[in-house]
């Protein structure tokens, strides 16, 4: 796996509320993947991203393959390579070898609820556009918020292949690898177990619901790396092009902050792209924005202010609880 931007420190380095988050993954998933490793030089990010994708796509007694099928179909609208090969192999793990082809060649599930989850994950990419709203439960619902940000900061952070060479493109290996998963993946996992991470009690009645809010709060702060009019250009941008995918984002992105003051210009780039297409965000622009940030961990905060960003977007034509 390569990291695109920086190396993060290896695991058994970690201390403190990342080693947790890293003991947990061990325990409920598939061990440290490269998605946390890229959010720990940001612990309230990291430990949030993990408490929501475990409470929403792990925990309870929702379908783990209705759960997959929708994570897998918000990383095709997002066009996450990365991620559509992981929940493949995953619907693999659970026995649904069939599906997990369907899915992985960007088909549409035979099964008629299937199909429906299909249809409302894709289209919440552009919610305003399709006239999108939530109409499930709060497992459902939080993993399609959790990969709509997850996939962001896969895409931004991580190169596309899961696998050198990327042979988890080939059917065969994405079906190895899912036999070798098949146990963690199928066992239940108790709801409300990650909470303590965010400060939150075990017992809380909406485990779900209180992990994005936890997300939201950790990641929506990046934006105060920026100036106030480039939040706003952000925020305006991110509510008139409702997720459509920009023709050619490097010129779009230019287009629309080309009238930003110079010292605004380089973060805001790289926000929209975050928000937009972040597979668009080059070496160049993390070289000018390391210029005046160096630090890894700034340049997480602001790839996650865009991912949380166009991940509200989504959030605003759902229940309260995810607003």
């Amino acid at each position: 796996m390569t990291y695109r931007f920086f190396t993060p420190a290896p695991p058994a380095a970690a201390t403190g509320r990342t080693a947790q988050v890293y003991r947990q993954l061990r325990a409920d998933f598939l061990g440290p993947l490269p998605t946390f490793q890229a959010l720990s030089p940001v612990p309230e990010i990291q430990a949030a991203t993990w408490v929501l994708m475990r409470e929403a796509l792990l925990a309870g007694d929702t379908s783990r393959v209705e759960r997959e099928v929708v994570a897998s179909i918000v990383s095709r609208a997002n066009r996450c390579r990365f991620c559509v090969d992981s929940h493949a192999t995953l619907l693999h793990a659970l026995g649904e070898h069939d599906l997990a082809e369907v899915v992985a060649r960007g088909g549409t599930p035979a099964q008629p609820r299937l199909a429906e989850l299909t249809e409302w994950a894709a289209a919440s990419r552009t919610p305003r556009d399709a006239g999108w709203s939530g109409r499930y439960g709060p497992e459902l619902t939080g993993t399609l918020l959790a990969f709509h940000f997850i996939n962001r900061i896969v895409s931004a952070l991580l190169a596309p292949d899961l696998l050198p060479g990327g042979v988890q493109r080939f059917p065969a290996v994405r079906s190895v690898a899912g036999r070798l998963t098949a146990r963690v993946a199928r066992e239940r996992k108790e709801p409300g177990r990650s909470l303590p991470l965010i400060g939150a009690a075990a017992t809380a009645d909406d485990p779900v619901g209180v992990a994005y809010a936890a997300l939201r709060d950790a990641a929506a702060p990046g934006g105060d790396l920026l100036s106030a009019v480039a939040r706003r250009t952000v925020a305006a941008t991110v509510r008139w092009e409702d997720g459509r995918h920009p023709a050619d984002a490097a010129a779009w992105a230019t287009e629309l902050t080309r009238d930003l003051p110079a010292a605004d210009r380089v973060g805001t780039r790289i926000a929209l792209l975050a928000a937009f297409a972040p597979g668009a965000i080059s070496v160049g622009d993390v070289g000018l924005w390391r210029l005046s940030r160096p630090a890894d961990e700034d340049l997480v905060r602001l790839v996650a202010y865009g991912a949380i960003t166009a991940t509200e977007h989504i959030a605003g034509a759902l229940a309260p609880a995810f607003r």
